[in-house]
């Protein structure tokens, strides 16, 4: 079975299990709750500003693909 990342990288769920996930080891290594803080805010920005990218990339590829269907449509027409 293939891994989606695109799909994964974009889910909010896929983001909130991670920094779970983080908080969770932080703790149980006795991190100091600011430090604590500090890294789950790096995660949940770095998750949004990814997450927003890879969206971006996903809305530009499929307006590229409708653009080049249509192209395709009008050359088919003027034949």
């Amino acid at each position: 079975m293939k891994i989606n990342w695109k799909q994964k990288l974009t889910s909010r769920k896929f983001w909130v299990a991670v920094t779970g996930f983080i908080t969770a080891i932080l703790v149980v290594f006795k991190v100091d709750e600011l430090t604590i803080e500090q890294i789950v805010s790096v995660v949940s920005a770095s998750s949004i500003l990814i997450a927003y990218i890879i969206g971006e990339g996903m809305v530009d590829t499929a307006r590229i693909n409708a653009e080049n269907k249509e192209g395709e449509t009008n050359v088919d027409s003027n034949r």
